[in-house]
């Protein structure tokens, strides 16, 4: 797994940075027992996904890998 790059990039951080702070003010708010703040916590939090995919749709993020064209495979029989 270290090998990869999977998920270091400026758009991941981002994106799981705000989902967690979503994820902590909606806590929060259910021990306080207000159900307002925590709807707020929880569109907060898929506001971090948002947030990424955007991130990644502007050239922040990983791309998509490169399959290197397979040659010699061997055909199926059959």
């Amino acid at each position: 797994m270290a090998g990869n790059s999977h998920g270091h990039t400026p758009a991941a951080w981002t994106g799981v940075t705000i989902a967690f702070i979503g994820f902590c003010i909606s806590s929060v708010f259910t021990v306080m027992a207000e159900p307002f703040g925590v709807v707020a916590g929880l569109v907060v939090a898929a506001l971090g996904g948002v947030v990424g995919m955007g991130m990644r749709a502007a050239g922040m993020g990983q791309g998509k890998p490169v399959q290197p064209e397979s040659q010699g495979q061997a055909q199926p029989q059959g």
